[in-house]
C-alpha cells in the first residue's frame, strides 16, 4: 500500500481557494518582515560595495527567488491541490519523500526556530537595557521561556497566531519605514570604499535565496489555496520579488544612513541602528520587534510539528515538536544560531538541489505533475547529493564559490534531468489505488 502520507492526501477544493492578495502576497511578505532576514544583511555588503550595487543585488535577488525556487512548487500545488510533502513524492519517490522533503524540512525549521529564539530573546534583554549575552542564566531563562511558549502556541494555538499575524506583521512594516525616515539624512553622508563589488553582490544573492529557499519549497502548500496561474504569478511579485526590496532595502539604507549620522557605530547590524537611536525609542522598537516575532517562531514550530506528525506518525505531534524545541534552545543559548549568514547558505545548499530537482522534474513530465514514484527515486537523490556538495563548497574551502545557492540548484536541475534520461526515475504509481509503492 501507498505510505499513509500519500494514501490519506486529499486535494484542497477550489471552494477553498483565494485571491493572491488574501493569502499568498501577506504571507510570503511577512516572511521577509521577520527581523532575521535583514539583521545582518548589511554586514560584508555596504562595506565592501556601492549602495547602488547592493540594491540591484536585492532586486535580482527576489527575481531568483521567485523563479527558481517559488514558481514551480506553487505551480503544482495550486493545479493538483496538494502539499509540498505530496508532490515531492514524484521528484524523491513514495518512500524517498520522508526524507525529502518531508523530514528535512522539518529538521530545518528546527533551525529557523533557534534563530528566532536567540533574536527574540536578545531584543526582550536589548529593551530592557539588559547586556546579557548568550551562556548566561538571564539569557536562558528568557530563551527556554520564549522556546516553550512559542513552541506550544505552533502545536495548540496556530489557528489563532494566524488570524492575529496580519496585525503583527504591521509593526515591523512601519518599524522599517519609521527607521528609515530617521536615518535617511545620514545616507548621502555615507561612504565606504568599494573593495570587492563582486563578492558582496554574491553574498547578498546568497544570504536571500539562502534565507527563502525552504519557503519557496513551500510554495506547494501556498499554491494549493490560490485559484489559477494569475494568483501564483502576482502572488509571488508582490510577496517575494518586491517584498524582498521593500525588507531589504530599507534596513540597507538605514544601516548607512545610521553611519553617516554617527560615524562611532562600528556594527553593520540592523540591531545597532536601533541602539543608536537612544532612550524610549530604542526599548520600545526592540519590544516591539520581538512582538512581531510572535508569528514566524509559531509558525516554525507548526510547520516542524507537521513534518514530524506526518512522517512519523507513531510519535505525537506534541512530543516531537517539543523535542525540536529543547534542541532549538540549547542552539540558541549557546549562541550557535547567532551566525545567520552561515544558517541561510546551509539551509540553501539544502533546499537549492531539492528546488532544482523539482524543476526538472516537472519540466521533463510535460510541465505538469507525473504522480507519485515507485520506492526511490535515485534520479532525485542523486541531483540533491551533488547539489548539496556544490551548496557547502564555500565551507570546504572555496569561500569564494559564490552565490553557491544559486549553483547548487542549477546543480540539481542539470544532475536530474541527466540521470532521468539515464533511465533512473521509478515508474509512476496511481495515487488513488497503488500496491507495491514501500
Amino acid at each position: 500500500m501507498l505510505p499513509a502520507y500519500l494514501a490519506k492526501a486529499a486535494p484542497n477544493p477550489p471552494s477553498n481557494r483565494a485571491p493572491w492578495y488574501l493569502n499568498t502576497a501577506p504571507s510570503y511578505a511577512g516572511v521577509f518582515l521577520w527581523v532575521a532576514f535583514y539583521q545582518q544583511m548589511a554586514a560584508g555588503t555596504i562595506d565592501r560595495a556601492p549602495l547602488s550595487l547592493c540594491l540591484v543585488a536585492l532586486a535580482v535577488a527576489g527575481v531568483l527567488c521567485y523563479a527558481l525556487y517559488y514558481y514551480v512548487p506553487a505551480l503544482l500545488g495550486m493545479r493538483t491541490g496538494y502539499p509540498l510533502y505530496v508532490v515531492g513524492s514524484s521528484t524523491f519517490g513514495t518512500t524517498g519523500g520522508y526524507l525529502m522533503p518531508g523530514l528535512l524540512m522539518g529538521l530545518l525549521q528546527i533551525g529557523w526556530f533557534a534563530v528566532g529564539t536567540f533574536l527574540s530573546t536578545q531584543f526582550i534583554l536589548q529593551a530592557v537595557g539588559s547586556k546579557d549575552g548568550p551562556g548566561t542564566p538571564l539569557f536562558t531563562g528568557i530563551a527556554i521561556a520564549w522556546g516553550v511558549t512559542m513552541g506550544l502556541m505552533g502545536v495548540m494555538g496556530i489557528q489563532y497566531v494566524a488570524r492575529a499575524s496580519l496585525f503583527l506583521n504591521a509593526i515591523p512594516l512601519l518599524m522599517l519605514a519609521l527607521v528609515f525616515f530617521r536615518t535617511s539624512p545620514g545616507i548621502e553622508r555615507y561612504s565606504a570604499t568599494p573593495t570587492d563589488p563582486i563578492g558582496a553582490f554574491s553574498l547578498i544573492l546568497a544570504g536571500v535565496i539562502g534565507f527563502f529557499a525552504t519557503a519557496g519549497a513551500a510554495g506547494a502548500d501556498f499554491g494549493m489555496s490560490m485559484r489559477d496561474e494569475r494568483d501564483v504569478r502576482l502572488g509571488g511579485l508582490v510577496g517575494i520579488a518586491l517584498a524582498v526590496v521593500y525588507a531589504g532595502g530599507l534596513p540597507l539604507l538605514s544601516v548607512a544612513g545610521a553611519k553617516g549620522l554617527d560615524p562611532t557605530i562600528s556594527s553593520f547590524s540592523y540591531d545597532a541602528v536601533i541602539a543608536s537611536m537612544g532612550g524610549f525609542m530604542a526599548s520600545a522598537m526592540f519590544a516591539l520587534f520581538a512582538v512581531a516575532s510572535v508569528t514566524p517562531a509559531c509558525f516554525c514550530a507548526f510547520i516542524a510539528g507537521n513534518s514530524f506528525s506526518t512522517m512519523i506518525p507513531g510519535v505525537s505531534r506534541m512530543l516531537s515538536t517539543m523535542a525540536g524545541v529543547a534542541v532549538a534552545v540549547l542552539l540558541a543559548v549557546t549562541g550557535v544560531a547567532a551566525n545567520l549568514i552561515t544558517f541561510f547558505q546551509i539551509v540553501g545548499a539544502s533546499f537549492g538541489p531539492i528546488c532544482g530537482a523539482m524543476a526538472a522534474d516537472w519540466y521533463l513530465s510535460g510541465k505538469k505533475w507525473a504522480g507519485p514514484r515507485e520506492g526511490i527515486n535515485w534520479a532525485g537523490y542523486g541531483a540533491w547529493a551533488l547539489g548539496f556538495v556544490v551548496g557547502i563548497l564555500p565551507f570546504i574551502g572555496f569561500p569564494n564559490a559564490q552565490p553557491a545557492v544559486v549553483y547548487s540548484f542549477l546543480t540539481g536541475l542539470i544532475v536530474y534531468i541527466g540521470l532521468a534520461k539515464a533511465g533512473l526515475e521509478p515508474r509512476v504509481v496511481p495515487l488513488a489505488a497503488a500496491s507495491a509503492a514501500r
